[in-house]
């Protein structure tokens, strides 16, 4: 399956209401960083991508239809490369100040927990390089805000003016059905994962983060014996 749209938005930047919006529109599956955490897997691959060494993506992501959010929107220019008839989404918030608020209060700490953690969960070497080319400095706040307006300027100074699509939270469905040439869908536009969704969700995440490794762990141990 040839992936339909790229996402080349930053965490916090309503992903997780995309990838929704996107699974009706193209009844698929859509790549998100939920679907890193599901296949631990694939976080090695991540790494090498973001770090130059990409797959064969056509390999790597057959059965997704799209993809948004880290770690997928970090490869965005590759990507756009390899599916140069897909469009470009660019997800953001009108207001840098805004965009920081939500990852302060929610990715960001995640990011700080993640990279405490012991290197036998793979996730935490995705987590180390997840931010490449955003900033360098997870607790200078100057730094990502620059960081985040210099990715937008990016994007839309190398994707064509007729491929690059902008949105923001609040657009809804028109400007993706109209990248895709599918209708409005005469439904409410999903809104997910909250800024207090997320953080509400902090014991689950340290519950799936200790199941995840203690699985691994066994999977080790059988291949072992």
């Amino acid at each position: 399956m040839p992936l339909h749209l790229i996402g080349a938005g930053l965490p916090r930047t309503g992903t997780s209401s995309l990838r929704e919006a996107l699974r009706y529109l193209l009844n698929a599956p859509i790549y998100h960083m939920s679907e890193a955490f599901a296949h631990p897997e694939h976080a090695g691959t991540w790494v090498n991508a973001i770090e130059g060494k990409p797959p064969e993506w056509e390999t790597f992501l057959a059965g997704y239809a799209a993809g948004v959010d880290a770690p997928f929107s970090n490869c965005w220019r590759d990507l756009a490369a390899a599916y140069p008839d897909a469009p470009v989404l660019l997800s953001h918030r009108g207001d840098p100040e805004v965009w920081y608020r939500s990852m302060e209060a929610t990715v960001l700490p995640r990011t700080r927990e993640m990279r405490t953690k012991s290197a036998e969960d793979p996730m935490v070497s995705l987590f180390g390089v997840i931010f490449s080319g955003v900033f360098t400095d997870i607790n200078d706040r100057d730094q990502i805000v620059a960081g985040y307006k210099r990715w937008l300027g990016e994007v839309r100074a190398q994707v064509e003016p007729d491929r690059l699509v902008e949105w923001r939270p609040g657009d809804g469905w028109e400007p993706i059905c109209n990248a895709l040439s599918l209708p409005v869908p005469e439904r409410p536009f999903p809104h997910e994962n909250s800024t207090a969704s997320y953080v509400a969700r902090k014991e689950e995440r340290s519950r799936k983060d200790e199941a995840r490794v203690a699985s691994l762990a066994a999977a080790v141990n059988e291949a072992q014996d």
